[in-house]
């Protein structure tokens, strides 16, 4: 390979990897907010359980 594209390889691995770390804050930021909307209701459903079984 001429060092052209070795510099074009690169750049594509690096676009990829901040692809791949967008992603993953992205699920992230998604799983946060639904832990945060949903965790009062699913707080309450296992109190509710621990109760019955006591």
């Amino acid at each position: 390979m001429d060092r052209k594209s070795l510099e074009q390889e690169k750049r594509e691995e690096g676009a990829s990897l901040v692809e791949y770390a967008l992603l993953v804050a992205l699920i992230a930021v998604v799983c946060i907010a639904a832990i945060s909307f949903l965790g009062g209701a699913v707080s309450e459903k296992f109190s509710t359980v621990g109760s019955a079984i006591d």
